[in-house]
C-alpha cells in the first residue's frame, strides 16, 4: 500500500498542516509520498523531501496549478490517483475544497475529520462536535480522506531524503479564475500553528476592552489571539480569530480562556489544547469542566493582575 499526502504550501515553503497528515498517513501502514502541486514550487518539493517518513515527493509545477484552484488540483490528484490506496489532505480550507472533488470522481466515500487510524481500513472521526467519536470502516478500494492536524503530531521537517519526481502537470480545467487574494497580516503567530493562544468571549464587552485586555496578555506570552464565536459575532473580534467548531481548530500547548462560558461550540475547537486555562466569574461555566486551571474571577481584575505577575 502506498499513501498520496496533498501537500499544502505556497510555493516557497511547506505549510504546519501537511506535517501532521504525514503522520497520519504512515499511520495508515502505508509508504507516504507526497504531491507538491503549484508554479515555480521546487523549494516547496525540496522541503517536502526533508519530511521524515517520506519516501518520494511528486512535483506537478505548471502556470494553472499557481494559486491551488481546486479543480485544477483535483484534477492533478485524479491524474495520478490510481497509484494510490490512500490520498490524505489536512482538514484545512484547501483540503475540505479539493478532497470532496477528488472523492466525487473516484466514485468513493470521503472520510473526514479523522483523528485516529485504527487500522489502514478504519478510522475514528469526532461527531455531533466532539461530543462523541465515530468508528468509520471503509471498503473503498481508495481512501480519501481529511485529516484533523490536531489528532496527530507533526512529522519532523528535517531528517528525511525523498527523492523528488516530476510528473506532468494538467491544462487549466477552465471552470475557475484566480481573481485575488487579501491576505491578513499580522505580527502575532497564525492561530492554528500557535504554541500559546489567549482567546476571549463576549463578557469582554467590546471591542475596545478586548484589545485593551487581553492584547497585553498575549504580548507577554508571545501568543497568538483567538476568540469566541459570541466575541465574533459581537464585533469583538475579527472572523479569522474564531475558535470552534465552525471556526478554527486549535491545539496549543497553552490556552488561555477569557470570559469564554465554554459552549459546545467553542469546547469542540480548543479541547485537544495541551494546557487549558480558564478565566470566568462564574463557577458554573461549562469551560471548567474542560480547563487544567480554573480561576474563578472577574477578568477585568484577574488578567491585568496575570499580566503584572509575569
Amino acid at each position: 500500500m502506498t499513501a498520496l499526502v496533498i501537500a499544502e504550501h505556497d510555493n516557497n515553503s511547506i505549510k504546519g498542516a501537511t506535517l501532521n497528515t504525514v503522520t497520519a498517513a504512515a499511520a495508515c501502514g502505508a509508504d507516504v509520498h507526497v504531491l507538491v502541486a503549484g508554479a515555480n514550487a521546487a523549494a516547496a518539493a525540496q522541503a517536502a523531501a526533508q519530511i521524515a517518513g517520506v519516501a518520494k515527493v511528486l512535483h506537478a509545477d505548471g502556470a494553472p496549478l499557481a494559486e491551488g484552484l481546486a479543480e485544477n488540483v483535483a484534477a492533478q490528484v485524479l491524474a495520478i490517483a490510481g497509484n494510490y490506496s490512500h490520498i490524505l489532505f489536512p482538514s484545512t480550507a484547501m483540503g475540505k475544497n479539493v478532497a470532496p472533488r477528488v472523492a466525487a470522481k473516484l466514485d468513493v466515500a470521503q472520510i473526514s475529520d479523522i483523528i485516529k487510524v485504527n487500522s489502514p481500513d478504519t478510522f475514528e472521526r469526532p461527531i455531533y462536535a466532539g461530543n462523541a467519536i465515530a468508528t468509520v470502516q471503509s471498503a473503498d478500494k481508495v481512501k480519501v480522506i481529511t485529516v484533523r492536524t490536531t489528532g496527530f503530531d507533526a512529522a519532523a521537517a528535517t531528517g528525511g531524503s525523498a527523492a523528488v519526481e516530476s510528473v506532468a502537470a494538467v491544462a487549466d480545467a477552465g471552470t475557475s479564475s484566480f481573481v485575488g487574494r487579501e491576505v491578513t497580516k499580522s505580527d502575532r503567530p497564525e492561530l492554528t500553528g500557535a504554541k500559546i493562544i489567549v482567546s476571549g468571549g463576549r463578557a469582554l464587552g467590546s471591542s475596545d476592552k478586548f484589545t485593551e485586555l487581553l492584547t497585553p496578555l498575549a504580548d507577554k506570552l508571545g501568543a497568538a489571539l483567538g476568540a469566541s464565536r459570541a466575541a465574533v459575532d459581537a464585533g469583538y473580534a475579527p472572523n479569522d480569530w474564531q475558535v470552534g467548531q465552525t471556526g478554527k481548530i486549535v491545539a496549543p500547548q497553552l490556552y488561555i480562556a477569557a470570559g469564554i462560558s465554554g459552549a459546545i461550540q467553542h469546547l469542540a475547537g480548543m479541547k485537544d489544547s495541551k494546557v487549558i486555562v480558564a478565566i470566568n466569574k462564574d463557577p458554573e461555566a461549562p469551560i471548567f469542566s474542560v480547563a487544567d486551571y480554573g480561576l474563578e474571577a472577574d477578568i477585568f481584575t484577574a488578567v491585568p493582575e496575570l499580566v503584572k505577575a509575569l
